[in-house]
């Protein structure tokens, strides 16, 4: 009888932190909103430029630009980077509180032809937003 409130406290004390901790909690709001995200052949004075789906394998380097609003915390996001499913890179960055962040990540495209994938991830791994271009 004796195991009885130890295993309750137990119970309770996974159950609550199952439910403070579960990723599921942060896709619905992750603190932020946003604004733009695409890919594009440059970027210059924070902007994106050339925007596109379809890059020549000529262009050597694609840019994913981000516009976040409305960012209640400090907090780190990642764009990763898939070629044909598979990742070739994980770059993480800082989003600062206040009303607007503008930031962006790169990648050579090592002569790698074919479908890609850029991905905007929380710090937990929630997928957030995703853009596809092919390059040729």
């Amino acid at each position: 009888m004796k195991l009885r409130p130890i295993i309750s406290a137990i119970f309770v004390t996974i159950t609550v932190s199952l439910i403070l901790f579960s990723p599921v909690f942060s896709m619905d709001d992750p603190g932020f909103t946003i604004s733009r995200m695409a890919v594009c052949e440059r970027i210059s004075d924070r902007e994106p430029f050339g925007i596109t789906d379809t890059f020549s394998i000529d262009a050597g380097t694609v840019f994913c630009f981000l516009e976040a609003k409305d960012i209640e915390i400090d907090t780190t996001i990642s764009f990763v980077w898939y070629f044909e499913g598979q990742e070739k890179a994980r770059i993480s960055l800082p989003l600062q509180k206040g009303r607007r962040w503008r930031t962006y990540s790169s990648k050579k495209l090592a002569n790698l032809k074919g479908s890609w994938t850029v991905e905007l991830q929380e710090s937990s791994g929630i997928v957030l937003n995703t853009v596809s271009f092919q390059v040729q």
